[in-house]
C-alpha cells in the first residue's frame, strides 16, 4: 500500500510473493531463454530463488551491500563480493541477474559493469527487478512496478531488522 504522501510503500508477504509471480511471468512471456539466475544479496535472494524454482534454472549469489547506515535506510560506500557462488563451477552463458529494486540504480550499474569486465564467460546479461524507482539511472529488462514517487519501500521481512535472540527468547518464553 502506497501512503497518501507517496513516500512510503508497505508491501505484504503476500503482494511480495505476487509480484515475483509477476516478474516470472514478464521474463517467460518475452521469451528470452536464460541458463543461470545471479541474485544480488541480500535483496535479491528472496526473488531469486523463487525464480530460480518457478524456471527450474540453477541459482548463482553475489553478495553486494550499500545500506547499512541507520538501521539500513541510509545508502553508503557499495561493497561487491569479489566471488560468486555458484552450483555449477564457474558462471557462464545467458545470466538473469535480479535484485528486488532499481532504487539509485547505482548498484546493478556497477555490478553489470564489473560483471562485463571480468567475467568473458557471460554472453549475455538482462536484469529483472521487482520495483524501479523513478530516480533510478538504470533501467531493468524487467520489471513489475514502475514507482514515480520514489517511495521508501517497507519489505514484509524487515521486521528481521531489529529482532535479536534477546527478543526471541522473550517472545517464546524460551
Amino acid at each position: 500500500m502506497l501512503t497518501e504522501d507517496g513516500k512510503h510503500l508497505y508491501v505484504s508477504y503476500d503482494e511480495y510473493h505476487n509480484l515475483i509471480e509477476k516478474l516470472a511471468l514478464k521474463v517467460h512471456q518475452s521469451g528470452w531463454e536464460f541458463d543461470t539466475i545471479l541474485c544480488l544479496a541480500r535483496g535479491g535472494l528472496r526473488p531469486g530463488d523463487m525464480l530460480s524454482r518457478i524456471f527450474d534454472k540453477p541459482l548463482a549469489i553475489m553478495s553486494t551491500s550499500s545500506y547499512r547506515a541507520e538501521a539500513g535506510t541510509v545508502q553508503g560506500h557499495l561493497d561487491i563480493a569479489r566471488f560468486i557462488t555458484t552450483p555449477k563451477g564457474e558462471i557462464a552463458g545467458r545470466v538473469l541477474l535480479v535484485d528486488d529494486l532499481a532504487d539509485s540504480g547505482h548498484t546493478l550499474n556497477a555490478v553489470i559493469s564489473m560483471l562485463k569486465s571480468n567475467y568473458a564467460p557471460i554472453t549475455e546479461l538482462r536484469s529483472a527487478v521487482i520495483w524501479t524507482k523513478a530516480l533510478s539511472t538504470f533501467t531493468p529488462d524487467y520489471s513489475v512496478d514502475y514507482l514515480a514517487t520514489n517511495p521508501w519501500i517497507h519489505q514484509p521481512f524487515e521486521t528481521y531488522d531489529n529482532l535479536t535472540p534477546a527478543k526471541l527468547m522473550e517472545k517464546w518464553r524460551v
